[in-house]
């Protein structure tokens, strides 16, 4: 969280675009932030191609949406960008790297490895099983350490347990945090209850 993912792959899709090569922008469907758009923290947003169901078969997806722009543009999709990728789910992460080798395009996955309880979400886990590369993209604590987890806060204050997704029903924060504070937060919250 906070470390600038959404707007590197928006940075990535302008670099793609600026050489006239075509990409498609994908997100899981169960993002609903900015509704059918990638929303940057700079204000940056720009609509996804298609959004990814859980159900889906996102290579019968990227190829269906890959037709539709080559038949449009009469020039082939150049990569497929994912935002989100932690939503997805493990099978969905196996298609993507059914893209990638077997379709022969890139495929760049964006996504937290963790949720607020420093455990992994499965389409995580699964990209850094596979990953043909990884690049971490860093962000700070409010004491200036490396930030390392994501903190859930509910109504402001921190929160140390429920479901490891929090869509709806609450106001459901963040907050990126490095090991110390994320252990101290989580230490008063349990001295509070």
């Amino acid at each position: 969280m906070n470390s600038g993912k959404s707007t590197a792959l928006l940075q990535a899709a302008y670099n793609y675009e600026e050489r006239s090569q075509n990409v498609l922008i994908a997100k899981p469907s169960i993002d609903i932030r900015g509704d059918k758009s990638i929303v940057s923290r700079l204000g940056v947003t720009r609509e996804v191609d298609f959004l990814v169901v859980p159900g889906a078969n996102l290579r019968e997806e990227f190829n269906y949406y890959a037709s539709i722009v080559l038949e449009r543009t009469a020039k082939p999709v150049a990569c497929l960008l994912l935002d989100e990728s932690q939503f997805l789910t493990p099978e969905q992460v196996d298609q993507a790297m059914e893209i990638a080798v077997l379709d022969g395009f890139p495929v760049l996955a964006y996504g937290i490895r963790g949720d607020f309880l420093t455990k992994g979400f499965p389409g995580s886990l699964r990209l850094l099983e596979i990953a043909h590369s990884l690049e971490e993209l860093k962000t700070i604590c409010r004491c200036g350490r490396k930030a390392l987890f994501n903190a859930r806060l509910v109504n402001g204050s921190f929160v140390f347990t429920g479901d490891q997704v929090a869509i709806d029903g609450f106001d459901v924060t963040y907050e990126s945090l490095c090991a110390g504070c994320y252990l101290r937060e989580e230490s008063l919250a349990n001295n509070r209850d």
